[in-house]
């Protein structure tokens, strides 16, 4: 038996080559990549600012960390999560047309070519972007940061829709299409009731994403909690920065687990 293992084993193709051409290429695309970035380290009052981040975190402003009012951390994250949730719902609602257009399955193939490339333009332009743009039209504030995260959801969220659109059985179309039914009846009856679950599976793990986005867009001036976080850090008030940043992080912690198991039972299918 030992014999055939090691007939069987010396027939194997030899892959040192193939491994060592790898780690070569790796090693020079590292090298090629660090020559572009300009590292000039840490200098003293860098060194300064991260310490007292550290003393802001382990004393927080514990009065404003617990205000309520309009000027509390309390209400800028509950502007932060309404942004992203409002983002997030209509994002998903435009996408799901979207998503239909670019499914070849279900539309000819030269619309859903076009409406690919118009997805890709949509993902193309940063988040940041497209926060300065609609502060511009509509002013800051929250619902510049609502616009921003509706269209910035619509590119993932739609990919990742035709993604379960196309992997869905045919079988049910082809039955739908011999019956002579129309392209809006074959979504309605024939896929809608087997995407729901996905579909909100993918709707809950951008809105994830979202809260964190709606945190930096508030760095522009389009609503929640960023704007105050960058003038607090500009005005030194290091323990107004500890009470943001945890409330922050106490917010992204709740979410992450309460998307975590929405995910997981709509996946399986349990309640």
């Amino acid at each position: 038996m030992n014999e055939a293992i090691r007939a069987q084993m010396g027939k194997a193709p030899n892959r040192k080559l193939y491994f060592t051409t790898i780690i070569i290429i790796v090693l020079a695309l590292l090298i090629w990549s660090t020559l572009g970035v300009d590292i000039t380290g840490l200098d003293k009052k860098g060194t300064e600012l991260a310490v007292n981040i550290v003393k802001g975190i382990v004393a927080p402003d514990l009065e404003f960390l617990f205000d309520f009012s309009t000027q509390g951390v309390a209400y800028l994250l509950y502007q932060t999560i309404a942004i992203a949730f409002l983002g997030t719902i209509f994002g998903s609602i435009l996408a799901i047309p979207i998503s239909f257009l670019m499914a070849p399955t279900v539309v000819s193939a030269p619309v859903a070519y076009i409406t690919r490339l118009f997805v890709i333009f949509i993902r193309t332009i940063p988040s940041l972007v497209y926060g300065i743009m609609f502060i511009r039209v509509t002013g800051p504030g929250a619902y510049a940061g609502v616009l921003t995260m509706s269209i910035t959801s619509i590119g993932m969220i739609s990919r990742l829709y035709v993604d379960v659109i196309e992997n869905l059985d045919r079988g049910v179309l082809e039955a739908m299409t011999s019956m002579g039914c129309t392209t809006y009846e074959k979504i309605r009856y024939g896929i809608l009731p087997q995407l729901f679950s996905s579909f909100l599976s993918t709707t809950i793990y951008r809105f994830d994403m979202n809260l964190r986005d709606a945190t930096i867009l508030g760095l522009v001036g389009a609503g929640g909690i960023g704007a105050p976080l960058i003038f607090a850090m500009r005005s030194y008030r290091w323990n107004q920065v500890g009470a943001i940043l945890i409330g922050l992080v106490l917010l992204i912690l709740l979410v992450e687990v309460i998307s975590n198991k929405l995910r997981s039972r709509l996946v399986s299918g349990t309640n």
